[in-house]
């Protein structure tokens, strides 16, 4: 039973537009805003690095902590871990706030992920800093950070649970930036301004 309520607490927790929020206590509707996500990314480009910074915190939380809990807390088996990190990871993709639309999911799989396998996350992030630094582009740094991350969860960890769990979450990712890889395939998408 306990199982069964810290799912669905983790996926209401995901389910959370923390952006969304941050900017309409500015007085802003991010989605009607610069691309329309509720993601750090855009929030960071429309309202400035401090509420975007703030944004990718509390996106990342919302992976985080349902995953904590579930390991320290209540040290639930990993196949209820995994299915708690995505259920986390799906309530920010599809909220249930918004009518089951999100963000792409980004800042939320880094912390499911952080609570995971902390070490594949190192190695993802040192990709995704390379590709940004190299092409400037967030969503090209998303796309292969999300590539490789079940590829490292398989090697640093091998539990067939957090690698299904991994593949589930990255499959997501990218189809989710499915219009960014249009773009960036015409040679119009957004360059990343620090």
């Amino acid at each position: 039973m306990k199982e069964t309520i810290i799912l669905i607490c983790a996926y209401l927790l995901g389910s959370v537009p923390t952006g969304l929020l941050l900017a309409r206590a500015f007085g802003v509707n991010i989605r009607e805003t610069g691309s329309g996500n509720i993601g750090a990314t855009n929030v960071y480009r429309t309202m400035g690095r401090k509420i975007g910074i703030l944004t990718l915190v509390g996106d990342c939380l919302k992976g985080l902590i349902p995953v904590l809990a579930a390991i320290w807390l209540l040290g639930l088996p990993e196949i209820w871990v995994a299915a708690i990190g995505l259920a986390a990871f799906l309530g920010h993709v599809y909220s249930v706030f918004l009518g089951f639309k999100g963000g792409k999911g980004v800042a939320t799989a880094l912390g499911v992920l952080l609570g995971t396998s902390p070490l594949s996350v190192l190695c993802a992030l040192a990709l995704f800093a390379l590709v940004l630094y190299r092409w400037r582009y967030v969503s090209a740094a998303s796309i292969a950070a999300a590539a490789v991350i079940p590829v490292f969860v398989t090697l640093l960890q091998g539990k067939p649970e957090l690698i299904v769990m991994s593949l589930a979450i990255a499959a997501i990712v990218i189809f989710r930036h499915r219009e960014n890889i249009s773009r960036l395939r015409a040679g119009t998408e957004t360059r990343f301004k620090a």
